[in-house]
């Protein structure tokens, strides 16, 4: 082959490669939880995390996009508060009835969006779509840390993406009210997440 065909041919090649589909991954459910705080009477900030989350992601870095699917189980809210005691219900128990998540009624709320700002390489926001108590509203998260690479747990033989983001949301947008202004409306959330490359 003549070294002036195999330019062409590579030539030819660089805008499939450009073009590539975007990466599919999987959150590993061992490293990945979503957290949350919220005013206590002024007194201090009460801190939670949820236990179950799963989801998928695809990424183009190429392109400039990504997409992202998140569904997290209600009833495994944890505050530290988890011991009833002599009270009638402990605060986890309480978050989990129709005051707070109604996790009987609403086992999962979900979260859908799309990366709409780059860093380089990296998302930095994702616009998209909270659906809690079974209403849907618009919620962004930026993306405070991101990084991509072969997994040193498994030599390299798998890969891996992950990161922190970060946003709020009004509960009283979602029909939570209870105990509103004393427990803060506004909620801070964290999300973080590591997956694996399908």
């Amino acid at each position: 082959m003549s070294k002036k065909l195999a330019a062409c041919l590579l030539a030819a090649a660089l805008p499939l490669s450009a073009g590539a589909a975007p990466e599919a991954y999987t959150v590993d459910p061992l490293h990945s939880f979503p957290y949350f705080e919220a005013d206590h009477f002024g007194f201090s900030w009460v801190r939670g995390r949820f236990d179950k989350m799963a989801g998928k992601f695809t990424i183009d870095t190429a392109a400039r996009t990504g997409a992202v699917e998140l569904t997290i189980q209600t009833a495994t809210i944890t505050t530290g508060d988890n011991v009833r005691g002599e009270r009638p219900r402990s605060r986890d128990e309480h978050l989990r009835t129709a005051d707070f998540f109604n996790a009987a009624e609403f086992p999962s709320m979900s979260f859908r969006g799309n990366t709409t700002k780059w860093n380089g390489d990296a998302p930095a926001a994702i616009d998209g779509q909270l659906t809690l108590l079974g209403v849907t509203r618009p919620l962004t998260l930026a993306v405070i840390h991101w990084k991509c690479g072969p997994d040193p747990r498994a030599q390299g033989k798998r890969y891996v993406c992950g990161g922190n983001f970060t946003g709020s949301i009004r509960r009283s947008d979602y029909g939570m009210k209870f105990m509103i202004p004393g427990v803060g409306d506004e909620v801070k959330l964290w999300i973080g997440i590591e997956a694996f490359r399908d």
